[in-house]
């Protein structure tokens, strides 16, 4: 009867978070991550006629790890009593529906290369089996990111280390977005450095990428800032990581102080504004201040390494509203309080 009582429990019962599980799954999604930039890498840099590349080869073994270590997790689990929909720490359910995702994602992406040819350009990052690779990609990376959000303060040392594996698939997951973003992303195509022959097209076209960036960015770092007091440094680690590798993609390697300034910045205004959900204005503050420094660094690096062809009323003015576009963005995050209605 005992032995009955405790299968029933663990059945209905989710398998224990694990620290180890935690790094486990950083090391895989990070094989997986690396095969995906040097495959956007291979795409920038080398003429590809074929599906099957050593590029394609790190990015699937990467999948083959990440389905290794969760197959086998969910196998060892069930044999020990739990329900198939408990045998995998909470936060990591998604990373095995994008597990399935990639898988057919990576057959269809065989298929569509046999069909009708290689992708390039903008056909690369918009291809259906391409968007079906890079949106399962961020189901998988995201799985310590959702993990540690779940569990309690308590739980988890709120330290850089403690919180590292967080911070690693927060940077993971824009990342994943990055590769698709690239074709959008002025850090990696220096519009404001070129000629202005078709001046509206080209400022345009920047204008609205780094608000979209900053949305993205923003969405995310504040997210984060408002789940958890981020440890001096956090950012710097994030931004950086992000810039390091986007640098790769065109070879923009001063790129990467931009990142590290920005970062640095934005953990300085972590430490000294302390925004939370309880200080609404420190929040939208850094909302505000964060792309601000990040895009007057990019503008004043391009006016030190290259040349800005913009007017100062169009670039300074660019970057007052990537500021706006964060602090907008800080309402959804922690919208005004509703009044509640009197009572008679």
């Amino acid at each position: 009867m005992a032995s009955k009582t405790l299968t029933t429990s663990t059945q209905q019962a989710q398998v224990l978070d694990s620290t180890r599980f935690d790094w486990a799954f950083i090391g895989v999604s990070s094989w997986l991550l690396g095969g995906l930039f040097a495959d956007a890498w291979a795409h920038n840099h080398l003429p590809i006629d074929n599906f099957f590349t050593p590029w394609h080869g790190l990015l699937y073994t990467g999948l083959l790890s990440v389905i290794v270590l969760l197959t086998s997790t969910l196998i060892l689990n069930m044999r020990k009593g739990y329900s198939w929909r408990f045998c995998v720490p909470a936060g990591y359910e998604l990373s095995v529906i994008g597990m399935i995702l990639f898988f057919c994602s990576g057959v269809g992406d065989l298929i569509w290369h046999t069909l009708f040819g290689i992708e390039l350009n903008i056909d690369g990052a918009l291809s259906p089996t391409h968007l079906g690779i890079v949106i399962s990609s961020g189901l998988i990376v995201a799985g310590p990111f959702r993990a540690l959000w779940r569990r309690p303060d308590s739980q988890t040392r709120q330290t850089f280390l403690g919180l590292l594996p967080m911070l690693l698939s927060l940077t993971y997951i824009l990342l994943t977005i990055n590769t698709l973003g690239q074709i959008f992303s002025p850090v990696l195509f220096l519009w404001p450095a070129e000629s202005q022959q078709n001046p509206f097209g080209n400022q345009s076209l920047a204008v609205v990428s780094m608000l979209f960036q900053t949305i993205i960015l923003m969405g995310w770092v504040l997210l984060t800032v408002k789940r958890w007091r981020l440890p001096f440094g956090s950012l710097t680690l994030v931004l950086t990581l992000n810039g390091i590798l986007l640098s790769l993609m065109r070879d923009h390697y001063w790129m990467i102080l931009v990142a590290l300034g920005a970062g640095i910045i934005a953990d300085l205004l972590v430490w000294q504004l302390q925004p939370t959900p309880k200080r609404p204005d420190s929040f939208r503050l850094f909302a505000f201040l964060v792309p601000v420094a990040f895009y007057l660094l990019y503008f004043l690096t391009l006016l030190l390494t290259a040349h800005v062809n913009w007017t100062i009323h169009l670039w300074l003015g660019t970057v007052f509203a990537t500021g706006i576009a964060g602090f907008l963005l800080s309402y959804l995050l922690i919208p005004p309080e509703i009044p509640a209605e009197e009572t008679l």
